[in-house]
């Protein structure tokens, strides 16, 4: 179905201001050059500015699990930052404010609009969703920097000296991003019409506050544990969900239609997409052939495909020597885990032996991503394991490394062909994540009760049973239980939604990944002398008995690919680029410099 979305415009200003390309701007006919000045005496023109802000800042889908312990795109794709081997050359971000420069100025023009164009409302409303953008932009930066150069004003491209400005102090960043959440708050409808859906409203603003309140209460910007912090950080997240349930907001009854069912009570900020205005391209996460181009990215690893609980809520027991030498033990680890997961586990991760979303598939047909002994006289043991998925003889296919794949979002109605037509709606921020930075927040203050809650309303959603006790399965009962509790139930929650590794360096947590060493996986290979039919289907308890569960401790192959981490830089550097552009710049003190982050 077509629906309406916000159209991303660009407006080409002959002076003032520059973009770095044009496009032809949805909204406004454009029958001559347009003058800089007249843009400020037409709503259109004022509208697609904003709009451009928005649409160049608003996320999209995220492909990039091979950068946590969520997933991996090939052999020999960990990047040398997992491995630990880091440097201001090679980890250097750049700062960059073209986005602060376009608000910037947006705000700045604004109030001298005349009111017979834009009314004091329309000013007000626009005006809070610029100072969203800006907040959202600057802390950006800070959860990469720490402090960095705060400009609030549009800038004087002749006055070169102006240009160069040095890093405010974390704590000053912070205190600007929420004053202007706080004034965005204040000036944005609580929700806005079918027209406008998408933009910026209270209910995303107050999310995204207390968001930052979270972050900036967690050990990477409070190692000292400053209780204040947290009290704050759960103050602005109950304000939010409260607010968000007035509105109407809450968890969506099946997990796997959340990204099926396009404007869904838990949308809290969303980028729409739809073809042929603007769609993106599927290719890079779906298996060979069934794509073109791009493929077998975010193959999930072992960690998480074992951190989903079973249907109790029990966690999955794994003991990789009893897999090796306990059959019995052996076939209920390959029940458990093809058979008994929560509904997470069912609308994130394609198993191989089960129907593969897509129409390029015969009815019936499965995509037997699993594996078979072959010998080789080169590998270890004398042999290597093929893929199935090779053996098809009506297509050639490639089961990637792990043999798993993600398919979240993924929109189950296109074929290879037109792959790059998908038109699922990104959900940046969705309930459940407002709903988990409350619960999480409630722990640190000392209200284990409703830290809990969360946790039982998160599990039920996920067609986890409550149990006798009515406990969904959670064991924990301390402050750093629950605090466990909250790290694993995100694992699984927000699996491939771009949140595993902004949490482990929150939570100053890389141990959780080196500790797993390599990338590793679970393979299902098949006993020696049994067939499987590309109909079978692993399901079945009989076609599962054809199989046993291998661990691949180094699905790298290599061991030079090892997770090494390194526990003492957890900000990144300023570029090299960046410090020499400007003498005023200071480099973080984790990378040789002299600026303390935690000020």
């Amino acid at each position: 179905m077509r629906k309406h979305i916000i159209k991303l415009s660009l407006i080409c200003l002959a002076a003032g201001w520059l973009p770095q390309a044009c496009k032809p701007d949805l909204d406004y006919v454009n029958t001559g050059a347009i003058n800089p000045d007249n843009v400020w005496n037409d709503e259109k023109l004022i509208s697609a500015f904003l709009t451009d802000i928005h649409g160049n800042m608003i996320p999209s889908w995220p492909v990039n699990a091979n950068s946590s312990d969520e997933g991996m795109n090939a052999p020999g794709s960990m990047s040398n930052y997992l491995r630990g081997i880091i440097s201001v050359a090679s980890d250097g971000q750049n700062l960059t404010y073209t986005n602060i420069d376009k608000i910037n100025f947006f705000l700045a023009k604004l109030p001298g609009v005349s009111s017979t164009v834009l009314s004091e409302e329309q000013k007000k409303q626009m005006s809070g969703q610029a100072l969203f953008w800006r907040a959202w932009d600057y802390f950006g930066k800070v959860a990469t920097f720490g402090g960095v150069p705060l400009i609030l004003q549009p800038q004087d491209p002749a006055n070169k000296e102006s240009l160069f400005v040095p890093r405010n102090k974390t704590s000053e960043c912070i205190t600007q991003i929420l004053a202007d959440l706080d004034a965005a708050i204040a000036a944005l409808p609580d929700q806005w019409d079918n027209a406008n859906y998408g933009r910026i409203d209270k209910g995303a603003a107050m999310a995204f506050k207390g968001k930052v309140l979270l972050w900036y209460a967690s050990p990477l910007f409070n190692p000292s544990n400053d209780p204040s912090r947290w009290q704050k950080a759960y103050e602005a997240n109950k304000a939010a969900v409260d607010f968000l349930r007035a509105q109407g907001k809450g968890l969506l009854g099946a997990y796997g239609q959340l990204w099926k069912q396009e404007r869904n009570k838990e949308v809290i900020m969303v980028n729409q997409f739809s073809y042929p205005d603007h769609p993106f391209n599927q290719a890079g996460i779906r298996p060979q052939p069934l794509t073109q181009g791009d493929a077998n990215k975010d193959q999930p690893l072992l960690p998480l495909l074992n951190a989903y609980p079973k249907k109790d809520g029990t966690p999955m027991q794994f003991d990789a020597a009893r897999l090796a030498s306990d059959p019995a033990y052996n076939e209920q680890y390959l029940t458990d885990f093809v058979t008994n997961r929560d509904d997470r586990f069912y609308a994130t991760i394609f198993t191989g032996g089960t129907p593969y979303p897509t129409p390029d598939l015969p009815t019936g047909t499965r995509y037997w991503s699993a594996w078979r002994k072959a010998a080789d006289a080169s590998s270890p043991g004398g042999f290597k394991y093929v893929s199935l998925a090779s053996d098809q003889k009506s297509v050639t296919i490639g089961a990637g490394v792990s043999g798993f794949f993600c398919i979240k979002g993924l929109d189950n109605t296109l074929t290879s062909t037109v792959i790059g037509n998908a038109a699922t709606d990104w959900v940046e921020i969705r309930f459940a994540e407002v709903l988990m930075h409350y619960g999480e927040a409630a722990n640190e203050v000392g209200k284990p009760e409703e830290a809990l809650q969360v946790l039982k309303d998160i599990r039920a959603r996920a067609g986890i049973t409550p149990g006798a006790s009515g406990k969904y399965g959670i064991t924990a009962t301390t402050q750093a239980g629950i605090r466990e509790a909250y790290m694993a139930e995100r694992f699984v929650e927000f699996a491939f939604e771009n949140k595993r590794w902004g949490d482990l360096r929150r939570w100053k947590r890389f141990d959780v990944i080196n500790k797993t060493g390599f990338r590793q996986g679970i393979y299902f290979v098949l006993k020696d002398g049994a067939k499987v039919e590309w109909t079978d289907d692993i399901s079945d308890a009989a076609v599962r008995k054809k199989f046993t569960a291998v661990f691949i401790e180094n699905l790298d192959g290599d061991p030079q690919y090892k997770f090494n981490l390194d526990l003492n830089h957890w900000f990144y550097p300023i570029s090299q680029p960046n410090l020499e552009a400007s003498s005023v710049l200071k480099q973080n003190a984790e990378w040789g410099g002299t600026f303390n982050p935690l000020d």
